[in-house]
């Protein structure tokens, strides 16, 4: 579904009423830039804001319990709760950390819980190992509904929700409000519940943000003139123009337009395919793209297709000497590294490159990362679905503890579960007001919003810092952008949309951008271009045969490998003759057989959607 200009008014409805606090003559900040939501990305957002040293300040008038229109389903725990600490083994295929949780949220799960909580995160062959092995884990916590999640419930690797009453006896707050979720659990799974997926909807109608829009260095744009922006090669000329007037980063070091990595490529390069949903609309879907206007599919080696056209703007990047030459190989702490020094001007992600770079060091200097975007470009909003989306919550099957593995997923369902997960202690970073709705504290605000979040030490009883305390499963119960359950005025979890934050004053650079571009957020400046609507579904991909599996690993491999290989062509007939080749070795491989199922693909998901 293509709009344009009206998603403000159907994001959430509850953004009516956040919004008015807001109207008045001071400046206010009713959007920023760092999405806590990103597919794949690290859960923590960077944070700042002005100093404080109190973390259990009141704000307004709070209380310590949920509101009372909040039916919050407790479960008797006395049962379960061992009487000394264990550790329970989180295998997180969606996590970029190792090893055990500490700070705040270890603290919360020893407090509510006493367990410790072991991080496994999903490295080359950690699945297959797992699968071999016999045990995946206590908490397992799946990428996609796709073929991996098939084969370890088909295989007898994960645990029957419904066995031995554990869902109505230790889930209650699951099972009384996901229903939808876990009814699409079951569908996927041969009629059996073994979890749901992620970014749980509370009502229907509701939709994201925007994920993805590309970010660039207002300060320098502006310093070059503001040229315009019509088109994805557009930027290409303006990064060069940028590299120009700031060859060198914070330390020293040369910079460049754009900084990648490949830790989370899939079926095709990440940042490949996630420009094309950026600039055309379409959503990654296996070896290719789903359209969201049309419901068809095209193939990603498609010659003249989307992922060509974006491949191609990297490799133009990269014969530029706009794309930094470690983009394969540094991996996403190398990438960060280079936005946080401020040595990459461009990224296509809301929550990526800004939330490195817009410091209060930098911003005091006038200097931010901002949304500008190209004319004609049209991005892709995802809806908010009942039924959850793939990133698949479960429990392992020899699980020694899977009533408290139940127990904690289903706190994690409640809104203070979520709240706790998203902000901090409730307490500490947010509160219950007494008029129902949640509220950040001034600690709470300094940690999320952008600046050095890095310097946020949690007060007593906690400790350690408030970053390094996030939890690191990398999943999400309930969307951020949803409805709380139960709320008042149809607040969601999103502080943005909360009226300390909406008090809040912007910095002088955001405060040009706004004045420049005419409007009061980024929702509104987005608003201005195309952009489709990715509506929700109860699509699961389609189990594979055992040949076509193969197939698959091994068209992949060739896709992954030859779009890298294409990115650092030295010119342009070196460029066509890599992508013909990757053909070539593709088509070899098997590539029409999976392309055949992909279609077939699409128009199951077309047949699940709903409005």
């Amino acid at each position: 579904m293509k709009f344009k200009k009206v998603l403000s008014l159907v994001l959430i409805s509850a953004m009516t009423c956040s919004l008015a606090a807001c109207s008045g003559g001071t400046t206010t900040t009713s959007q920023n830039n760092a999405t806590d939501d990103a597919a794949g990305a690290d859960n923590n957002t960077a944070s700042a804001g002005t100093d404080s040293s109190a973390g259990t300040d009141n704000v307004g008038a709070a209380t310590d319990t949920a509101p009372a229109g909040d039916a919050v389903e407790e479960a008797d725990l006395s049962d379960i709760i061992p009487d000394e600490t264990v550790t329970l083994t989180v295998y997180s295929q969606l996590s970029n950390y190792e090893g055990e949780q500490i700070g705040w949220f270890a603290d919360i799960m020893k407090e509510k819980f006493n367990v410790k909580l072991n991080i496994i995160s999903n490295g080359d062959g950690v699945f297959d190992t797992r699968m071999e092995s016999g045990n995946l884990g206590d908490i397992v916590l799946f990428g996609s509904d796709g073929d991996e999640y098939t084969r370890a419930y088909e295989n007898g690797m994960l645990f029957d929700w419904n066995e031995d009453d554990i869902l109505s006896d230790y889930g209650p707050y699951i099972k009384s409000h996901m229903a939808d979720a876990l009814d699409k659990n079951a569908s996927i799974s041969g009629g059996t519940v073994y979890g749901f997926g992620h970014d749980v909807s509370s009502g229907a109608g509701q939709y994201g943000e925007f994920d993805y829009h590309p970010d660039i260095r207002y300060d320098l744009y502006k310093q070059i003139g503001s040229p315009e922006i019509n088109e994805l090669e557009d930027y290409v000329d303006v990064l060069k123009q940028m590299k120009e007037v700031c060859p060198t980063s914070d330390s020293g070091k040369e910079t460049y337009g754009a900084s990648l990595f490949k830790d989370w490529d899939g079926n095709m390069v990440m940042f490949v395919k996630a420009t094309a949903t950026n600039f055309f609309g379409l959503d990654e879907f296996h070896f290719g793209f789903y359209d969201a206007d049309t419901g068809e599919f095209e193939d990603c080696l498609q010659e003249g297709g989307h992922y060509e056209r974006c491949l191609k703007f990297y490799n133009t990047l990269y014969q530029q000497g706009l794309l930094d030459p470690d983009s394969m190989t540094q991996g996403y702490d190398g990438c960060m590294e280079d936005y946080q020094d401020g040595g990459a001007f461009f990224c296509i992600f809301n929550w990526m490159g800004a939330t490195q770079y817009n410091t209060n060091e930098h911003m005091a200097e006038g200097k931010k990362l901002l949304p500008i975007a190209a004319k004609n470009q049209d991005t892709l909003v995802y809806g908010l679905g009942q039924s959850g989306s793939n990133r698949v919550w479960s429990i392992g099957a020899k699980s020694q503890y899977p009533e408290l593995c139940m127990a904690i997923i289903n706190y994690l369902c409640t809104p203070e579960g979520r709240l706790d997960y998203e902000y901090g202690p409730q307490g500490v970073c947010w509160e219950w007001l007494d008029n129902g709705k949640a509220e950040l504290t001034d600690f709470g605000l300094d940690c999320k919003v952008l600046a050095a979040r890095e310097d946020k030490v949690m007060p007593a009883p906690y400790s350690g810092l408030w970053d390094d305390g996030c939890p690191q499963m990398n999943n999400t119960t309930w969307s951020l952008n949803t409805t709380i359950p139960d709320g008042v005025d149809g607040q969601t979890f999103n502080f943005k949309y909360w009226d300390k934050y909406l008090a809040l004053e912007v910095d002088s650079a955001e405060q040009e951008w706004r004045t420049d571009m005419g409007v009061e957020s980024y929702t509104d400046y987005m608003n201005q271009f195309d952009y489709s609507i990715s509506l929700p579904h109860n699509y699961a991909e389609s189990a594979k045969s055992d040949e076509l599996a193969t197939t698959w690993e091994q068209v992949k491999t060739c896709i992954q490998n030859g779009s890298w290989q294409a990115i650092y062509a030295k010119d342009d007939s070196e460029f066509e003759s890599i992508v013909a080749k990757m053909r070539a070795d593709a088509d070899s491989y098997g590539y029409q057989e999976c392309i055949e199922w992909c279609e077939n693909e699409a128009a199951l998901r077309k047949a699940a959607e709903y409005e």
